[in-house]
């Protein structure tokens, strides 16, 4: 009986201990909304988890591939926080649309105007990007998360296949096979206005039909009428006429 209270009592430290600690599991990391096909572009998340009890994420800088530089990078306004884009030139420029860029963004800055990413939240940062490379299966973003208590969590191992996840990983973001069209659906659009543009033209037709019996069933429903008193009129006075 007194082996098992101490084994229930261990397995109930331990389930402390697994609770008390499983926030250290959390890290900044980067999800597409939807998919991020290959030369397309995309909506990314970075998601940046406070795993701290007694301070407050008040900043976040994310460092974008040198080796896979993006010529299109948009942040998206995020209430709270100031936002700064770093853009630096390239070494080998990238052509785009027939035109060469030869800087790209190189670090995106969040800095919080308040209280930041309080204990026991999160906050998520969107950015568009693209066009998203051909020649890779993934995109690395190191990351840097300071603290209101000046402590800097720096995000930026790279995982490797096969291996345990490291400590302190750099978020990763995982592209997907190309669009069939290469425009992320636009035959598909054109597709549905087409669509769109003929139930609309059938639709007009069939109201014009429509209306055109509408009147042609009024204008006899008059004429019945009219003739209809008419015969009533023509019965009463012959009436009248054999009395006499």
């Amino acid at each position: 009986m007194k082996a098992s209270r101490i084994a229930a009592a261990g397995a109930v430290a331990g389930a402390a201990v697994l609770a008390v600690s499983s926030p250290c599991f959390a890290h900044v990391s980067v999800q597409p909304e939807g998919e991020a096909a290959k030369g397309g572009y995309a909506v990314v998340g970075f998601k940046v988890p406070n795993e701290r009890d007694n301070a407050a994420t008040t900043k976040l800088e994310v460092t974008f591939p040198s080796d896979h530089p993006l010529s299109s990078v948009q942040p998206q306004p995020v209430e709270g926080w100031d936002i700064k884009v770093t853009k630096s030139r390239l070494a080998e420029p990238l052509e785009m649309h027939g035109k060469k860029i030869d800087e790209a963004v190189t670090k995106v800055t969040w800095t919080a105007k308040g209280e930041g990413i309080e204990p026991g939240f999160f906050q998520k940062f969107p950015v568009s990007v693209g066009t998203l490379p051909e020649d890779t299966d993934q995109l690395v973003f190191k990351a840097l998360q300071t603290y209101s208590n000046k402590e800097v969590v720096r995000w930026i191992e790279v995982p490797q296949e096969g291996q345990d996840e490291p400590d302190n990983p750099a978020p990763v973001l995982t592209l997907s096979a190309p669009a069939e069209d290469g425009h992320g659906g636009g035959a598909a659009d054109d597709k549905a206005s087409d669509d769109a543009e003929q139930a609309s033209a059938e639709t007009t037709a069939a109201s014009g039909d429509s209306g055109g019996t509408d009147t042609t069933a009024r204008v006899l429903g008059v004429v019945g009428i009219v003739v209809g008193a008419a015969g009533v009129a023509y019965g009463v006075l012959a009436g009248r006429r054999r009395s006499a």
